[in-house]
């Protein structure tokens, strides 16, 4: 296998073993369901899985990978810098998010809207861990068709996104109105307001 396949391995192991134990754990306290199944979280979660094959699947291509090239060292620091960075939002997002964790939304659970921690800075974070890992795995294999699968993945992340912020608004709607004046939708510096 070479350095990229073993990168993106080790990235798939990490991201998605947070994924998988907060899932676990926290169905386990609440005891309910954690996972909506809504039309955008199911297809989201089917092209993530596409995507992470795909790039798989070009890391293991011959003829790809000029080692000892230095412009070749700088890609693979660059999508590695990416790599640390969605891991680390992913981190933060998991564990400040609570018990509010979802996959998808429950439109019949209520869970609390939170704005401490990472989420001072977007309004969905993990969404934004997600778009680092396109960024980093389109960096280093340097293929335009992860960058249009890229592309693809944006605007069904952005799908999930829109039906979140229709769910948040009905159930918390004075709070998440203001919410969404000071913070960005996906990252940013958080707005002064008259009321902060």
């Amino acid at each position: 296998m070479t350095t990229d396949t073993w990168l993106i391995l080790l990235h798939q192991l990490l991201f998605q073993g947070m994924f998988v134990a907060k899932n676990v754990v926290l169905k386990r306290r609440l005891g309910q369901p954690i996972r909506g199944f809504n039309p955008e979280a199911s297809l989201s979660i089917a092209f993530f899985a596409i995507f992470i094959a795909v790039a798989l699947w070009l890391s293991l291509a011959p003829g790809t990978h000029q080692t000892g090239d230095p412009a070749r060292a700088t890609t693979q620091a660059i999508a590695l810098l990416l790599m640390l960075a969605s891991l680390g939002i992913a981190a933060a997002s998991l564990r400040h998010l609570g018990d509010s964790w979802r996959v998808g939304v429950i439109e019949e659970q209520r869970t609390a809207l939170i704005e401490r921690g990472i989420y001072r800075f977007s309004r969905n974070p993990y969404f934004v861990s997600y778009l680092l890992m396109f960024a980093a795995y389109t960096t280093l294999l340097a293929s335009p068709l992860l960058l249009i699968l890229s592309a693809i993945g944006f605007a069904m992340i952005h799908a999930m996104i829109l039906r979140e912020e229709r769910y948040l608004t009905s159930t918390h709607p004075a709070d998440y109105a203001r919410y969404r004046r000071c913070v960005p939708r996906y990252l940013g510096l958080r707005k002064r307001t008259a009321s902060h």
